[in-house]
C-alpha cells in the first residue's frame, strides 16, 4: 500500500528495566498487543512502557534502523536518544 508510515519503537520494561526494539505500521494496534500480553517477547516482562519512536516512509530503512539498534553500537546511539 501507497502512504504507510513505519514506525520503529522502543519499550521499556517496568519489571525488568530491558528495552524491546521492534517495527510496525500501526504503532497503537502494536502497543496494545504487548501490554495485553499477545507478544511472547514481552509477554513475561509487562507493564511496557514506550520510550522511543522514529517514523519512516520507506519500509526497508526502518527495518534497517530497527536491526542496527540491536547491535551493541546501535544500542548506545539509542540510549544516547532516550
Amino acid at each position: 500500500m501507497v502512504g504507510h508510515m513505519y514506525t520503529v519503537y522502543i519499550l521499556k520494561s517496568m519489571k525488568d528495566d530491558k528495552l524491546y526494539i521492534g517495527c510496525t505500521v500501526d504503532l497503537k494496534k502494536r502497543l496494545e498487543q504487548h501490554q495485553k500480553g499477545y507478544v511472547r517477547s514481552t509477554k513475561s516482562r509487562r507493564p511496557m512502557q514506550l520510550v522511543h519512536s522514529e517514523q519512516f516512509a520507506d519500509k526497508y530503512e526502518a527495518f534497517r534502523t530497527e536491526r542496527s539498534y540491536k547491535t551493541a553500537k546501535g544500542k548506545k546511539i539509542l540510549k544516547d536518544k532516550i
